[in-house]
């Protein structure tokens, strides 16, 4: 074995040489809560791995040669020879007298004061057998350290006694498991079963001289360097011994019993070193951790650090939505509307200082509900809707009613409002209105209220799609021309707002075709405008139609539009003049225009350039502007279509480069959305644009709407991230927005120390339904004002968190380099956990442990994934810049739920699904870690990121069951990216198929298409799925453990 660090071969004794002999166990392993003594008696478990260890003591094996410790978890103090405030004597010398292991020791290693300790009944060794030396517990009256390490017999294993009880893996005090109680284990261990759910398990720290330690650790990096030279490095983890399983054990530790309850409980690592004896004494009271912890090691002579991989915490259940406020705060909306990045807001500047993370709120106000929790809908009617004369809040179940009932306080801003005359109603004896339950306005927290005509600057204006297609000889030969005609045609029946729904078409190459659809028509006429500077409309009536009146003309014009250009060899694209002719079109009605592209706009007015080939800018301060639109144009004409209630979406097809980051302003400041199909095939991605463009067209959509979200005394929003154009400081433009669009805020506060002990928020959304009504939605919540940081962070919601974080990176990228953009998130994750583990430095033994909130366990896995994004990965080579762009745009827009699914996708074993029986496929139940440690070559697997599936087949996966789901022979089919993955006759491919229509189904947002990689088939594999492999290094990024290593250190770096 090569030296590891600044390991060297010389076998110097007291030192580790072969960490993979067979050897007995350490005498000193560690757990949570309090010096652990004895030793393993059998031989069965060995160390495997130093690397996973948290470092490695000196023990002896058979042949007298020192060996490594077994890789232990535990979240507990350090023991050993380095401990924080204490370095202990030299070891005595160590003497070899032949195969036998060190004996239990009779007293414990000396701990911290603040640590909770216990001691025991020491257990003898039978006669003749020496002691093992070990400094005593402060205050205790065991034998101080005398005599040596020495070989003897070994010791049969013998039930364990209670062990002394901690409580660092802990979410909340108040919904423990009950604890396991003695009877349930035997002497025996349990049978090895891997354990991910764990998050505070520690490893050892190794017994490293104290002179080695963290100072000469080599200063952290980024993310985006290439790793440390380590051992091992994490995308090869050596495999895992069985004697390392064993250790490992089959019991997850359960959280403490109560505070201050019977000590008579047995905890795992009692069960896995049977020496331990009963505590004596104590109290848990003030010594429960109320946080998370990894613990961290070092390899024998080594300065890195490691980090067992099983203890690493993965959101293997997607997101979890905190409805635990619904308890506290039960009259609050659903967190499906409106999720803060914590619901404990800072009293104060100097603790909002503190917090280090975004302070914000995610807002998806049009969220789709499930079946039978329908948001309900008010009129009132004449009497018109009830709000607070000063700041406008609508009323909501948080306003308190006075006066007998005659007066009302608005819960924004305080004032007391008359109650008319309409909506009055007694008050009970408690102070409630007696009619509260019949008002879903003071008893729901989401409710939408029907807008009387004061709410209107125009009648509701009708559902309007124009469809502005590029014709040109791109588009033909890519075959989405068909594709989009056939799918127009066959969702015309279910647009929105049937029969008020307007419809119009233009297509364009050098020149601009109008389509004359007038009802008394039998079929269309094209009319042709070749002045591209001087654009007109030559039909001042009947470019937009009404759908029922003209159905028929509109059927034969999308019939006949693929034929129409299928000869054309036109390579022009007039974009720009095309988009200048459809405002003119729309600006009467406004609406939605989709706009399909497949090639640079090259003529006219907003023509744009090649760029982003030139590799010198790459790493410059000049990076970011291939990044940002290229010419103002789009931008002018995104604020134009909104002034005109015009939202944008935009559909590109390219094989080439195409400036999504220029024609994707159109959809940013419209409300609209950027949907990108890179070397768009027909036969290939036919089904994914279908589905995309019947879901734009079909899915409910509010119309000329306009959000404000308002907030009550002392705080107040600052910056807004999402598509969308802001009208006023806190006024947001939506010319369309759905229920797949979410937006993002970030909060300040106004004074330097809070006054309320609770904050309101309410979001407004003022709307046109399809159906022609004016609405309202509005949603409220509370939160509570702390004076405490750890409150803030044991309120915190991740995934509000990372979806604020996600845009504030993306909008970084447009005014900096990407590097500066990953650097940033990265001192953010640091700064926070460096803050919070300030709260617990004084009160808790840390040396070792990287401790973060429950709350966030998952924040450092999601920022890591954050920087491996294609938005915000590598540099030029990594992805092409279009794609970049377009994953930016979708960022920008993405729910909180899809969003972390983008962040960590789902990776699924199925070809056991296949083999078995009818059983269903639980995704909970089966996804595995993102790295390639998961991937069996026997195996056939799924990733699901929400946007995409990439079937990988195992190298070694059985012939039968390829044939059979594929339809092909794979021999005879050398290039799978051609393949199209169908529903074949045969048992294999129906449950493969009905697997992968019930993820669909679990977010019928977008069409994931299918692709099928074979293990080994470069550089497909690479590119498609081990690059996404998000827990590996991968092309100098930096991987799951060692990005934990990274932050580990920083956060002791000063």
């Amino acid at each position: 074995m090569q030296p590891m660090g600044n390991d060297k071969p010389t076998n110097v004794p007291g030192r580790p040489v072969s960490p993979f002999r067979a050897a007995p166990q350490s005498s000193t392993p560690f757990i949570s809560s309090g010096p652990v003594v004895g030793l393993e008696a059998s031989g069965a478990s060995r160390a495997t791995t130093p690397f996973l260890s948290s470092g490695p003591g000196t023990i002896l094996g058979a042949s007298g040669t020192p060996q490594t410790t077994v890789p232990f978890l535990s979240s507990g103090p350090i023991t050993g020879t380095q401990m924080s405030n204490y370095r202990s004597p030299p070891p005595p010398p160590v003497r070899y007298n032949g195969p036998s292991s060190p004996p239990p020791p009779t007293s414990y290693p000396a701990q911290d004061a603040t640590t909770y300790q216990q001691t025991q009944a020491p257990r003898f060794p039978p006669p003749g057998q020496p002691v093992t030396p070990f400094r005593g517990p402060v205050g205790s009256s065991g034998p101080s350290p005398s005599g040596s390490f020495r070989p003897q017999p070994q010791i049969p294993s013998v039930p364990m006694g209670p062990p002394p009880q901690t409580a660092t893996q802990m979410s909340s005090r108040s919904n423990m498991p009950p604890p396991l109680s003695e009877s349930s284990f035997s002497a025996t261990r349990p049978p090895p079963q891997p354990s991910l759910q764990g998050y505070s398990y520690g490893l050892p720290r190794g017994n490293m001289p104290p002179a080695s330690a963290e100072p000469q650790l080599p200063a952290p990096r980024s993310v985006s360097q290439p790793p440390l030279q380590q051992a091992f490095p994490s995308s090869h983890v050596p495999p895992v011994h069985a004697s390392y399983h064993a250790h490992q054990g089959g019991v997850v530790p359960p959280p403490p019993p109560p505070i201050g309850g019977p000590l008579g409980y047995n905890s795992r690592e009692q069960i896995q070193y049977p020496n331990i004896g009963p505590p004596i004494g104590g109290n848990l009271q003030g010594l429960v951790e109320e946080f998370q912890s990894l613990s961290v090691g070092s390899a024998p002579g080594s300065l890195d650090h490691g980090v067992d991989v099983k203890s690493l915490p993965r959101p293997l259940s997607g997101d979890e939505e905190p409805i635990k406020i619904l308890e506290t705060f039960p009259l609050n909306c659903h967190p499906r509307f409106l999720r803060l990045t914590t619901y404990a807001i800072p009293s104060s500047q100097s603790l909002l200082a503190r917090w280090h993370l975004p302070l914000g709120a995610v807002v998806h106000p049009l969220a789709e509900v499930p079946d039978g929790e329908e948001v309900p809908i008010v009129n009132f009617g004449p009497a018109g809707i009830i709000r607070c004369r000063r700041c406008r809040t609508y009323v909501n179940p948080y306003v308190t009613f006075t006066d007998a009932g005659r007066k009302w306080r608005c819960n924004i801003c305080s004032l007391l409002n008359d109650v008319s005359g309409e909506y009055y109603c007694a008050l009970d004896a408690s102070g409630r209105r007696c009619d509260v339950d019949q008002r879903p306005e003071l008893s729901k927290g989401s409710v939408e209220f029907v807008a009387p005509t004061e709410y209107m600057v125009r009648p509701p204006m009708p559902p309007l799609y124009f469809f502005l297609i590029d014709v040109s000889v791109s588009a033909v030969r890519s075959g989405f021309l068909e594709v989009v005609a056939t799918t127009i045609k066959s969702c015309l029946d279910e647009l929105p707002g049937f029969p008020r729904t307007q419809i119009g078409f233009l297509t364009f190459d050098s020149t601009l075709h109008f389509h004359n659809l007038k009802s008394s028509l039998t079929q269309p006429q094209m009319l042709v405008v070749a002045d591209l500077d001087d654009i007109f409309l030559p039909l001042p009536d009947d470019l937009l139609v009404n759908l029922s009146d003209s159905r028929h003309v509109v059927d034969a014009l999308l019939d006949s539009l693929p034929s129409m250009f299928q000869d054309n060899a036109n390579i022009e694209s007039a974009l720009g003049p095309a988009l200048k002719a459809a405002l003119m079109v729309m600006s009467q009605l406004g609406g939605k225009l989709l706009v399909f592209q497949s090639t640079l706009p090259s003529i006219g007015v907003g023509r744009l350039r090649l760029r982003g080939d030139d590799l010198r800018i790459y790493g410059t301060d000049k990076e970011h502007t291939l990044r940002i639109p290229d010419d103002p144009f789009y931008k002018q004409m995104a604020a134009e279509f909104t002034k005109h209630q015009i939202a944008v979406d935009v559909y590109a097809f390219s094989e080439k480069y195409t400036d999504i980051a220029s024609l994707g302003s159109l959809a940013k400041y419209t409300g609209g959305q950027v949907y990108h199909y890179p070397s768009f095939q027909a036969p290939t991605h036919q089904e994914k644009l279908r589905y995309e463009l019947a879901r734009d067209l079909t899915r409910e959509t509010a119309w000329e709407s306009v959000m404000r979200v308002r907030c009550g005394k002392g705080v107040r929003f600052t910056t807004y991230h999402g598509h969308f154009m802001l009208r006023s400081t806190d006024l947001l433009a939506l010319p369309a927005v759905d229920c797949d669009k979410a937006f993002a805020m970030q909060l300040s506060l106004e004074d330097t120390l809070m006054t309320t002990q609770t904050v309101y928020f309410q979001v407004a959304l003022l709307y046109t339904s399809s159906s022609g009504e004016r609405r309202i939605r509005v949603h409220t919540a509370a939160a509570h004002v702390v004076a405490d940081l750890g409150e803030m962070y044991r309120q915190a919601d991740t995934g509000a968190i990372i979806l604020l974080l996600s845009r504030l990176a993306v909008e970084n990228t447009l005014s900096h380099k990407l590097e500066d953009a990953r650097q940033l998130m990265q001192l953010k994750l640091v700064k926070s956990l460096k803050e919070y583990r300030n709260l617990h430095v004084v009160q808790h033994r840390l040396g070792g442990r990287l401790i973060f909130p429950e709350s966030l366990r998952f924040l450092p896995l999601y920022v890591l994934s954050l920087c491996k994004s294609l938005a915000l990965r590598g540099g030029y080579a990594d992805v092409p810049l279009d794609e970049r762009c377009a994953a930016g745009y979708n960022m920008m827009i993405l729910p909180i739920r899809r969003m972390l699914k983008l962040l960590y996708p789902g990776l699924y074993r199925i070809d056991e699904n296949l083999i078995k029986g009818p059983e269903e496929f639980n995704e909970s139940s089966k996804q595995l870690a993102l790295s390639a440690q998961s991937l069996d070559p026997r195996a056939l697997y799924i990733y699901d990121d929400g946007f995409s599936f990439i079937v990988w087949l195992g190298r070694m996966l059985s012939p039968d069951i390829v044939n059979n789901t594929l339809g092909v022979d794979l021999s005879g089919f050398p290039d799978l990216s051609r393949l199209a993955l169908l529903e074949h006759d045969n048992e294999y491919s129906r449950k493969l198929m009905r697997i992968i229509r019930r993820l669909r189904e679990k977010d019928p947002s977008c069409f994931q298409l299918c692709r099928v990689v074979r293990q080994g088939e470069q550089p497909r594999e690479g590119s498609l799925l081990l690059s996404n492999l998000f827990e590996d290094q991968a092309a100098g990024t930096s991987g799951y453990v060692d990005w934990i290593l990274q932050i580990y250190r920083q956060l002791q770096s000063s």
